[in-house]
């Protein structure tokens, strides 16, 4: 072979010859989404921390002749000895990645870190919050009920596909993955992108909800100090919780299993070396993990399409409808306690922690400076949490899994 040869040879190989051997313009589309979603990440500080490997792991898996990742390998109910074979064989970095979405190892794992991470005092000091947090499941059930129902145009959503779309309204990244790598694997990228979109926007779409369904007077009102929980209780609660949620809805145990593992280690005191590692570097590896193999699944072609668009606008949907319920529950304890809980705590009902209760105290400062919402808005929110997880064993219970 001839240096002419070798020099055509290396070109025909290159990424440009692939770009114009495939000319694949849904392709070139992900990929300038993909820069998109890299300057929310890093310009304007867009829940970074997942947004920024999602968007990275788009680009990847739209880069033609990258060949990073293979969805066939992971379709239909083939056994896994198979499927480990094709990725062995013919797989690529994402592929072995991907397999802890796949077999749902990286959402209990990434549970694990923010129950370690998580303060559950203010929801045991005012166990009311839970009321709150299962409020703003409404957009959760209301938006599976209309999406299993309601045709639109000549798409139509399954029912295992619109409940996975419905947890969107939960705003919580890890469930909404872990509830469609079950019910709807071929929707996952869209439906886990929309989730962690709507997690960074909850300083923009709450408040205009929030100020919509409350007055002045009651945006205003100053909480009462909360009490002080002991160490005990702190302890006895994640044990608890489980058992009780094992009890009632036995799939939702990974979830909040996890969840109350992490927040055990942290309080009991005694493993402080192991809630350091799951707060710190075990969550890191697993978000990047997580974020990347997410992002991977967002190809061109299963991602421009109709779907795609109305899982998106059916997220904003089902999260707005989750804020209400819970302001709106929010109202109701207004009324019954004669006007001692501020309803804006209640839209920190939502999954989105600390987010979402800062966004409660935000907006009840800007009606009273001397008004501190956040730790009575941080039970609803991690009530929220928990929450959204239960309505995830709920629905995954449905379909017998």
């Amino acid at each position: 072979m001839n240096i002419i040869d070798s020099i055509v040879n290396f070109a025909m190989q290159s990424g440009l010859a692939k770009v114009i051997e495939t000319v694949d313009w849904r392709s070139m589309v992900m990929v300038l989404v993909s820069f998109l979603l890299l300057y929310l990440a890093i310009v304007k500080q867009f829940e970074p921390l997942l947004l920024l490997p999602i968007a990275f792991g788009m680009m990847l898996a739209n880069l033609p002749g990258a060949d990073l990742i293979h969805m066939e390998f992971f379709s239909g109910d083939q056994p896994l000895s198979a499927m480990m074979k094709q990725i062995i064989d013919k797989g690529g970095i994402l592929d072995l990645l991907y397999l802890g979405v796949k077999l749902g190892i990286y959402p209990p794992l990434i549970f694990l870190g923010i129950g370690a991470m998580t303060d559950f005092g203010p929801l045991i000091s005012n166990p009311k919050s839970l009321f709150l947090g299962a409020a703003a499941q409404l957009g959760v059930f209301g938006t599976y009920l209309a999406a299993s129902t309601i045709a639109f145009g000549d798409t139509f959503f399954t029912a295992a596909q619109a409940a996975a779309i419905a947890i969107i309204g939960g705003a919580d990244g890890p469930t909404a993955i872990y509830l469609a790598k079950s019910l709807a694997p071929e929707l996952l990228g869209a439906i886990a992108v929309a989730a962690y979109s709507y997690m960074a926007l909850v300083p923009f779409i709450q408040p205009p909800i929030m100020k919509l369904l409350t007055t002045k007077k009651e945006r205003s009102v100053v909480m009462t100090q909360l009490r002080e929980v002991s160490k005990t209780e702190k302890i006895i609660f994640p044990i608890v919780v489980t058992v009780v949620v094992w009890l009632a809805v036995p799939s939702a145990t990974p979830l909040v299993g996890m969840l109350m593992l992490g927040n055990l280690m942290k309080e009991s005191g005694v493993v402080e070396r192991i809630s350091k590692t799951a707060q710190n570097e075990l969550m890191n590896i697993i978000t990047i993990f997580l974020g990347i193999t997410v992002g991977a699944t967002t190809t061109g072609e299963n991602f421009l399409t109709l779907k795609t668009l109305m899982i998106v606008g059916m997220g904003l949907v089902a999260f707005s409808v989750s804020t209400a319920g819970g302001v709106l529950f929010g109202k109701i304890m207004y009324f019954f306690t004669g006007g001692k809980v501020n309803p804006l705590i209640g839209s920190a009902g939502v999954s989105a922690v600390p987010m979402a209760a800062r966004v409660s105290q935000k907006v009840g400062q800007q009606e009273n400076p001397s008004n501190f919402l956040l730790m009575h808005a941080m039970g609803p929110n991690v009530a929220g949490v928990i929450g959204s997880a239960v309505a995830a064993g709920y629905l995954l219970s449905l379909f017998n899994l």
